[in-house]
């Protein structure tokens, strides 16, 4: 069948229009296939159409080409065979003034070559079918437009969450009813949402991803094709596939940045296409470089901390928000997350300062923007903070980081409230805690042990995992705590002395 010219209007499933009891359409014969879709009507009388035919017409006819001994013949079988061959999607012949019923011949034709054909009663019109096709379409278009259109703003919305890249990615798998999958510019998944693929699908995605990926150092042109091109040709910006039944998409993002956004389908519902762009275009802002000065605002403010200001006076260059949360990061298994993977997570978190420091990413977050869990992360969060105290929400955010893993939460959140020890005035308490704590203090990696061994209730398990250490380096470490400090660390009180001098070193 040749290629045929696709309107801009949605199809029409044919069992839509047989459903029109107005109608009264009866199929005798062909198929019934419930993805045949009609894209337009044609009245013809020749005896062979072919040269009128675009392909996806239902083709409507009287009989009156039907020459009288064609029941004898191949008369049939040719006419079907062409209507076939043009790309025809169904036949509706009509039963009167001609004939007074479908000739058995053309019956049987259309059964052979799997021609849907619809027997049109008297008292149906030919453009009554062609007006009941309009009006169909005009309704698909409008539930199209609806769609898309709903489609839109819930992707802004979740554009506008805390987690914005995962949530788009959410909002595009579901409103696909499939998978959707960001990609780093080294080609590993960076996020994905919807149901998993099978591992054919799974690799089959990744692999159109890389067809759309530009070159290190190439820029993505406006451009889009559907396949890849040779060197000496424009990169394609989106290609498509289907492997196993599932339909495959692959869209660069951005300006040469090396994010791709990859979508499976059970199928391609008109509007998919509108609806991935949309996404797309969203996670290019999301994923790529900040716009209207904000990277230089950022570099400004670098320079300036660096130059000796003090962080209350770069604060206003890094947005608007004068309270900030320290964000600590670290990916689940045990993974070293590397810059893409920290560049994605600040984008989830909707922050560009971000600093990946080993195992762990550090991420400044302006107050109002308190992060939510995020699937692959386990986050400790600071308390609010001015500029002046960013030093020690670092050090909330670490502790609650090490709470977290400990516990295995998500998340964790730096929570101080008024207590007992905040009656003792700061500098007593530091003095105290000085001569109290002075024997540990001279080996670093004890302190640390014995913060956390007592904020885990003395759980060597736990305390292994939260500093990644063999449960024997705790025992050792603690037990050297005892000889040093020369106590009697399963007694309550000292661990309470203990704990509140931890807090004031």
């Amino acid at each position: 069948m040749p290629d045929s010219t696709v309107p801009p209007t949605p199809p029409v499933p044919l069992s839509a229009l047989l459903a029109r009891e107005d109608l009264d359409l009866r199929r005798i014969a062909g198929p019934d296939d419930p993805g045949r879709v009609v894209h337009w009507v044609h009245t013809s009388e020749m005896a062979d159409p072919y040269p009128y035919l675009l392909g996806g017409e239902l083709l409507l006819t009287a009989g009156v080409h039907i020459p009288e001994a064609a029941g004898s013949g191949t008369y049939f079988d040719d006419y079907v065979s062409r209507i076939v061959a043009a790309g025809g999607a169904a036949l509706g012949f009509g039963v009167a003034p001609v004939h007074d019923t479908v000739p058995r011949a053309l019956v049987a034709a259309c059964e052979k070559y799997g021609l849907p054909l619809l027997e049109v009663p008297p008292q149906t019109t030919f453009s009554g079918v062609a007006r009941a096709v309009w009006q169909l379409m005009a309704r698909a278009r409008l539930s199209e437009l609806r769609r898309v259109t709903e489609a839109q703003q819930s992707l802004a919305s979740a554009a506008s969450r805390p987690d914005p890249v995962p949530s788009v990615l959410r909002q595009l798998a579901q409103r696909l009813g499939g998978r959707a999958v960001l990609y780093g510019p080294e080609g590993a998944q960076i996020a994905g949402a919807g149901r998993e693929p099978g591992a054919e699908v799974g690799s089959a995605l990744a692999e159109l991803a890389g067809v759309v990926r530009p070159a290190d150092g190439e820029a993505a042109p406006p451009c889009q094709s559907q396949t890849p091109s040779p060197s000496n040709r424009p990169h394609p910006t989106s290609a498509t596939d289907t492997v196993s039944g599932t339909h495959l998409a692959a869209y660069a993002l951005g300006a040469g940045h090396g994010f791709v956004l990859g979508v499976a389908a059970p199928g391609r519902a008109p509007g998919d296409h509108t609806i991935v762009s949309v996404a797309a275009v969203l996670l290019s802002l999301l994923t790529g470089e900040q716009q209207s000065g904000t990277g230089a605002a950022r570099s400004s403010a670098l320079v300036r901390l660096l130059l000796g200001a003090a962080p209350e006076d770069v604060a206003p260059l890094l947005g608007d928000g004068r309270r900030w949360v320290v964000v600590h990061a670290r990916p689940d298994g045990e993974g070293v997350p590397d810059a893409v993977a920290a560049a994605a997570l600040g984008a989830a978190l909707g922050s560009a300062l971000v600093d990946p420091a080993g195992d762990v990413v550090r991420v400044l977050v302006p107050a109002d923007r308190a992060p939510d869990p995020l699937p692959g992360w386990t986050l400790g969060v600071s308390a609010a903070a001015a500029p002046e105290d960013w030093p020690a929400a670092d050090t909330q955010a670490a502790r609650a980081l090490a709470r977290a893993r400990a516990t295995r939460a998500p998340l964790l959140r730096h929570g101080p409230r008024p207590a007992l020890a905040d009656l003792v005035p700061p500098g007593e308490a530091a003095a105290h805690a000085r001569t109290l704590l002075a024997p540990v203090t001279a080996h670093p990696a004890l302190p640390e042990t014995l913060r956390t061994w007592l904020s885990l209730h003395g759980s060597w398990d736990r305390t292994a995992v939260a500093l990644s250490v063999h449960r024997n380096t705790v025992r050792q470490r603690i037990a050297r705590c005892a000889a040093l400090l020369e106590t009697d660390l399963d007694d309550p009180d000292v661990r309470m002395e203990l704990w509140f001098a931890l807090r004031h070193i």
